[in-house]
């Protein structure tokens, strides 16, 4: 008996160290997870909608969009994983087809994984090809990561090109439709010094919210580890965003904090150019 208590508790002791040196006493970490409802709020980024997630002051939560595309996916999850940061990625369904297994690996490391439809249209779409890039997305990132409940019910427009139409299919099928409170730029060709000062100088215009990023571009892998410090030594937190479900009851918020407050210097036409597909 005395035994076997004695094996428990070194199983414990090494656990413990295992994940203190997976995760620096130092690191940024997630100071908290915020678990939302899609159906009580379907859109959400003061960028283009009157509402946003109901963060604190210098609260941030981290989205990469267009991948996987695993030569900048990768070192992006190296990176946020030497500072125990977790993020929500938007997948495009054909990258998922291609490289499934980084689906899995960023699911794997506790991510969330969203949708960013099937072959990433920028331009205009009529409610049945819109449907049909949004459901085929959905079922390329299920398939990829082997759960139906693997992928959450979040989605982000390409390009940002709102429609009505888009908006309503998916809050009508109980998916969050996802915009931004700051950009980048990442998508640009400026350098990579540029794109994290272009983020923190936006991040701190505005003192919390959604940053948008790309995980299918060598200046974001670069940039990425001077935002993190930056906003390590800025006292800024981040926050990681799943979905409601059965065993996991929406966070409690008031409707004032989901109230957006556009900032006067906010950017609100990112024109995102056509990302490269698989290669």
């Amino acid at each position: 008996m005395r035994s076997t208590i004695a094996a428990c508790a070194i199983l414990v002791l090494l656990i413990g160290a295992a994940n203190a040196e997976q995760c620096p006493p130092d690191a940024l970490g997630v100071s908290r997870t915020l678990v939302v409802d899609p159906n009580e709020h379907p859109r959400v980024g003061s960028m283009q909608y009157p509402e946003t997630l109901p963060l604190d002051d210098h609260e941030i939560v981290l989205t990469f969009d267009d991948g996987p595309l695993p030569r900048y996916t990768s070192p992006i999850l190296e990176t946020l994983a030497s500072e125990c940061v977790k993020a929500t990625f938007f997948m495009v369904g054909q990258m998922a087809r291609a490289y499934p297994w980084m689906v899995r690996r960023v699911y794997d490391e506790g991510h969330t994984v969203a949708n960013h439809t099937q072959n990433h249209p920028i331009r205009k779409m009529s409610a049945t090809q819109a449907a049909r890039e949004i459901e085929e997305g959905f079922a390329s990132l299920r398939d990829a990561i082997g759960d139906p409940q693997g992928v959450s019910p979040f989605f982000r427009i390409p390009g940002l090109l709102r429609q009505k139409s888009v908006e309503q299919y998916l809050a009508a099928h109980g998916d969050m439709t996802w915009s931004a409170d700051f950009v980048a730029d990442d998508w640009t060709r400026i350098k990579d010094s540029e794109v994290a000062r272009r983020a923190i100088s936006r991040i701190e215009a505005r003192g919390k919210g959604i940053l948008l990023l790309h995980d299918i571009h060598l200046r974001t892998v670069l940039a990425l580890p001077e935002i993190l410090n930056e906003l390590k030594s800025r006292g800024y937190k981040i926050v990681h965003v799943v979905p409601a479900a059965a065993d996991r009851p929406k966070t409690a918020t008031s409707a004032q904090q989901w109230v957006a407050r556009p900032t006067p210097e906010q950017h609100t036409s990112p024109s995102h150019g056509q990302e490269p597909g698989p290669k």
